[in-house]
C-alpha cells in the first residue's frame, strides 16, 4: 500500500481527527475513504439496480 505525504493546514487536522474518532476509524482509513468516493467514477451497484425498476415512468 502507497504512503502519500501532504500538508494541510492545523484546523483542518484537528477536524479530520474529531470526524475520524467520531466514526471510530484511523485517520489513514477515513482519508482514504473520502479520496475513493471523490474519484470513483461510475455508478455504485444499488444505483445501477435502480435503472428500469419504475414500471410507471413515463417515456418520451
Amino acid at each position: 500500500m502507497a504512503q502519500v505525504t501532504i500538508y494541510i493546514p492545523n484546523d483542518l487536522e484537528n477536524q479530520i481527527k474529531a470526524m475520524a474518532s467520531s466514526l471510530n476509524i484511523s485517520i489513514s482509513k477515513f482519508i482514504s475513504t473520502i479520496l475513493e468516493q471523490k474519484v470513483q467514477n461510475e455508478w455504485s451497484h444499488s444505483s445501477r439496480k435502480l435503472a428500469g425498476s419504475w414500471d410507471d415512468f413515463p417515456t418520451l
